[in-house]
């Protein structure tokens, strides 16, 4: 693999999607939603805002950095567990090269749980969030690193069309010429993409010229309660975090394990 993680996966990632529209086509996926119209959308935004906790616990398999970390994990299982322990969102994984997921992962816990599904993905193309929405998601991830600035805008305008809401990641200042009007929640990724080397410091730095008016959330290396109540007394009000359960024999006690020790 090369250096830059994130170039080696979106450049798999426009294959990837190349060949699924050749066996499934666009046409197919908004005649499925029109004769097969999906729940209301559920808000992750109003969740985050009005939730104790603000975690979104993510259902991860593996990552290109640490390999498997619960290879046999049971998304049917995992997620309800995830609800009762505390949750305010679910975060899964669809990437099944890089990270072991499978947009089918995202149907099965559908009916699942209450809660706001998040579809995270490297969404580089209008279908992918076709995809989305037939699959149920509620939000969708759009990483400015994957995209120019249009590209942003033109996908965030469309996931709003089809009534999912935007969580735009960031990973640094520059990276906030991306906020437009079609995002509703702000995210930083403590993870730097391209070496996938993690640091919580990056939402400290960033914390100060986040946009106001957005909800936000930060993303990944969090593992200390100390660390999630530091970013909340910083601003955050949400917290996406998978590792940190998933590599556990049972991540939703570790999620109500986590919750208890911050007090939240």
């Amino acid at each position: 693999m090369t250096t830059d993680i994130l170039q080696t996966i979106v450049a798999h990632k426009r294959i990837e999607i190349a060949h699924q529209e050749e066996a499934v086509s666009r046409d197919f996926l908004i005649r499925q939603l029109e004769t097969n119209p999906p729940r209301p959308a559920k808000s992750l935004k109003q969740s985050l805002a009005t939730s104790p906790t603000g975690i979104i616990a993510e259902f991860k398999r593996r990552s290109p950095s640490k390999g498997w970390i619960a290879p046999g994990a049971d998304p049917a299982i995992i997620v309800p567990g995830y609800e009762q322990a505390g949750a305010s969102g679910i975060s899964v994984l669809t990437d099944q090269e890089f990270f072991g997921g499978r947009l089918k992962d995202l149907q099965t816990i559908r009916p699942l749980t209450e809660l706001p599904i998040l579809r995270k993905d490297f969404i580089v193309s209008p279908y992918q969030l076709y995809q989305a929405k037939v699959a149920g998601a509620d939000v969708v991830l759009l990483i400015a690193a994957d995209l120019t600035i249009e590209e942003c805008k033109e996908l965030g305008k469309l996931a709003h069309q089809l009534e999912m809401e935007v969580l735009l990641e960031i990973h640094s200042e520059k990276e906030l010429d991306y906020v437009n009007e079609f995002v509703d929640l702000i995210g930083v990724n403590n993870r730097n993409l391209g070496t996938f080397h993690t640091d919580v410091e990056n939402s400290f730095c960033l914390a100060e010229k986040l946009p106001k008016e957005l909800l936000w959330v930060s993303e990944s290396g969090i593992s200390q309660p100390d660390t999630l109540k530091q970013l909340r007394e910083a601003g955050f009000k949400g917290f996406l975090m998978g590792e940190r359960f998933m590599k556990t024999p049972s991540p939703a006690q570790a999620l109500s394990d986590f919750i208890q020790a911050a007090a939240l």
